[in-house]
């Protein structure tokens, strides 16, 4: 079970990475996140009216979980278009996906009732530490005014930690597709104003529909593949290691976008295989 846990979330990080570098490469972030929401809502629709049933069962408190989690998803995939927007790729996302493993481990066990062995903790250090190479990082790019990229990308992760918690609890009340169904409706919801404000949405549609169309397939289908894996094991162990999408996004920068500092992000890759090798030995 665990293996086929693992094999989950590194696919889901791989996924996540590919439709990142969709977005970023949009020409209206909004927009874009704004259709493939609405297209994988669309998409999705009829697995979840299949299983609509599992709707009856939920009590009034899996409904305000539910509701928590749709409203942090919102918040989490507007600030995300608006990193995007005002950040570069190598500069947002490694900030994005590395706060999640200094929190999430914290709250799993101190909201969760997790625990996470002396090893496990060594893993993360090596993710994170990985992660912040991997973004060519520095204090004094956290501290420096004006750098809002920064700030938002910090925020975007804490919603990442926030929202991957919640969702390990909401899982107990529906199956995954359906609370990735419900966030998609309720993303979907949350950048309607904002694309309509900036009037892209005709020429993005019409430039970029074939990396909406598989966006939207993408998105849901990497989170719906971590919730499958979040049924198995536990937050604070899959968590940190679902940030193996950082390592790919590395990747495709240096060997296919042809990015500067190859050899230090590639290091910083092996670094965080190793930390997710530490994870799995825990197990």
């Amino acid at each position: 079970m665990a293996y086929a846990a693992f094999g989950l979330v590194l696919i889901s990080g791989f996924v996540h990475s590919v439709w990142n570098l969709f977005a970023k490469r949009s020409i209206n972030k909004h927009a874009f996140l704004w259709l493939c929401c609405g297209t994988s809502s669309i998409m999705f629709l009829p697995f979840v009216w299949s299983d609509q049933e599992a709707f009856s069962d939920v009590d009034p408190q899996g409904w305000v979980i539910i509701a928590a989690s749709v409203i942090i998803h919102g918040v989490y995939i507007y600030l995300l278009a608006t990193a995007y927007k005002i950040g570069d790729l190598s500069q947002v996302y490694p900030i994005m996906r590395g706060t999640s493993p200094l929190l999430v481990p914290v709250f799993g066990v101190l909201l969760l009732n997790e625990r996470l062995q002396l090893v496990g903790w060594i893993g993360i250090a090596c993710i994170v530490i990985g992660i912040v190479r991997a973004g060519n990082l520095r204090v004094g790019q956290l501290v420096k005014k004006g750098n809002h990229a920064v700030y938002v990308a910090l925020m975007v992760g804490a919603l990442i930690t926030a929202y991957t918690v919640v969702d390990k609890v909401a899982i107990r009340h529906v199956p995954p597709q359906l609370l990735t169904e419900l966030t998609n409706i309720g993303n979907f919801a949350a950048l309607t104003l904002f694309a309509i404000r900036e009037k892209g949405i005709a020429r993005e549609w019409r430039v970029n529909w074939p990396t909406i169309l598989l966006g939207g397939i993408l998105s849901p289908g990497g989170y719906i593949l971590f919730l499958m894996a979040l049924e198995m094991l536990p937050v604070s162990q899959l968590a940190p290691m679902r940030e193996i999408g950082t390592v790919f996004g590395t990747l495709m920068g240096v060997f296919l976008l042809r990015e500067p500092q190859g050899k230090q992000r590639i290091w910083a890759s092996v670094l965080i295989t190793a930390g997710i090798v530490l994870l799995a030995r825990q197990s």
